[in-house]
């Protein structure tokens, strides 16, 4: 084998740019998809949207055929050919829709903004109404403009007095900054500020009106944090001398305090990013009904105008070398725009057959709603029935949702492995969790299940289960031990 023939072997086991291009198109949700529209658009004069012109290919490859040959000294004016006019294109695309295989997707679903003022200013504009020198006012500012998004400071009073020193020029003590602090622990809402959730819900508790329960509530987050958040009420009531009651009362004072007081600010100025569905599946007469988000199907075709152009330079009989730059310009953008028509046709194609398929791999779930009927599905299984590559399967399942009658959902939640229980079936592992969360909700919370008992009712049910697998399932659905589940 010549090098040469070597190196285009080599060279075909590579994907193209197109090919690559096209994954990565493949991979974006409706939103993201929308955005790279845009941009494409922005950036390529030669890309429109509407109705498909009758710009046709045939312009673009006579050209391609024809050898044109010019002189540098040859002056025909160009000012026709003026490739600025397109260059200052700004359309932003308009999403219609004409298959049936495309929602009708007419109502507004702009992310929204959270109006108001931003969390900081709502914080400064009370700072405002203390009394602090010039000094102890910029270090409070600096604090408040450390709060995070859920209320509090997460870096310790060394490091903020040090990056008072080199990032404000302001040389403080760590008494002094936490002084300060004091000052934004009174601010609204109440717990902003605090450095770790036990602060947070002392603060919250010290600022209640007082009572008996608040006063014991206080007492057991500021002297028996630990033994509160690992449930040991035992010894919650052997340490302050309290019975069963009183205990029960306590913590309901604090089960009513905000853990995050900055989330619940409605004008923190951050994007409220809804999830939009790339897919819509309906049940129409008993049966299933799929559609792709109208948003996914814009209408692309080739600029009119640059057409136009190509035709004018061909019924030129004297071309000049700057025109026939120009022209190649045209070329250039004219096939870029032919191959993004292609690619977005080939995205919509990809999601909706693999939708389709999973769809109908699905479909008891999808008619019932019931997750114990997901059947086990794993991405080689769409692959193999859709002849397509399990990385293409991956892109759609793991960034893409679907509108179903039991909600929103991200695709991949319907792939699952197997077991075998002990009928000899094959079920779900999704199945399984879900007889798992079913059998911990009807627990008593006064004993909740260990993870061997909960091993031991799983296998009474016909489902052979270690009691690792079952501590990895529980993990998996964000519950916690049982300790921790425990209630008065």
């Amino acid at each position: 084998m010549s090098l040469k023939q070597f190196l285009q072997f080599k060279l075909s086991q590579k994907l193209s740019p197109q090919q690559i291009q096209l994954m990565k198109l493949i991979q974006l949700p409706t939103q993201a998809f929308e955005q790279r529209l845009k941009q494409e658009l922005e950036e390529n004069p030669a890309l429109d949207t509407g109705k498909e012109s009758e710009a046709t290919e045939d312009n673009i490859d006579e050209f391609d055929n024809s050898e044109t040959e010019y002189d540098d000294n040859e002056t025909i004016e160009t000012d026709d050919i003026n490739i600025d006019d397109y260059l200052s294109d700004d359309e932003v695309p308009e999403y219609r829709t004409q298959a049936n295989n495309y929602s009708a997707d007419d109502e507004d679903k702009t992310i929204p903004y959270a109006a108001g003022t931003s969390f900081t200013q709502h914080l400064i504009n009370q700072l405002n109404t203390f009394r602090l020198t010039d000094n102890e006012e910029e270090i409070a500012y600096f604090l408040v403009g450390s709060v995070d998004e859920s209320g509090y400071i997460r870096r310790s009073l060394a490091d903020i007095t040090d990056d008072l020193a080199f990032t404000q020029n302001i040389y403080t003590t760590e008494e002094e900054v936490e002084k300060v602090l004091n000052v934004v622990h009174q601010l609204d809402p109440a717990g902003v500020g605090a450095r770790n959730l036990q602060e947070c819900l002392s603060i919250q508790l010290h600022r209640k009106e007082q009572n008996p329960e608040v006063e014991l509530a206080t007492t057991i987050i500021d002297k028996g944090f630990e033994q509160f958040t690992k449930k040991h009420y035992k010894k919650l009531m052997q340490k302050f001398n309290i019975d069963e009651e009183q205990l029960k009362d306590a913590i309901e004072e604090v089960e009513r305090l905000n853990p995050k007081p900055g989330g619940s600010y409605a004008g923190n100025n951050k994007i409220v990013e809804h999830i939009v569905p790339d897919f819509a599946i309906k049940i129409v007469d008993g049966e299933l009904e799929l559609t792709l988000n109208g948003r996914n199907a814009p209408e692309l075709h080739v600029s009119r105008e640059y057409n136009n152009m190509l035709k004018g330079y061909k019924e030129t009989k004297e071309k000049s070398k700057a025109q026939k730059d120009a022209v190649m310009f045209i070329k250039q953008k004219l096939d870029a725009a032919k191959w993004f028509i292609e690619a977005v046709r080939q995205r919509q194609q990809t999601l909706f057959v693999t939708m389709s398929s999973i769809m109908h791999y699905q479909k008891e779930y999808f008619l019932s709603g019931d997750e114990r009927n997901l059947r086990p599905m794993i991405l080689k299984d769409i692959a193999d029935e859709i002849e397509m590559d399990v990385s293409t399967i991956s892109r759609v399942a793991n960034s893409k949702y679907v509108d179903t009658p039991y909600g929103t959902k991200l695709i991949k939640e319907f792939f699952s492995e197997s077991m075998t229980n002990d009928k000899g079936e094959e079920v779900s592992t999704r199945e399984i969790k879900k007889i798992l969360e079913t059998v911990i909700e009807e627990e008593s919370k006064k004993k909740p299940l260990t993870d061997e008992a909960l091993s031991k009712i799983l296998k009474e049910k016909g489902y052979p289960i270690a009691r690792r697998t079952v501590a990895k399932y529980r993990e998996q659905l964000d519950i916690p031990v049982a300790r921790l589940r425990k209630e008065l």
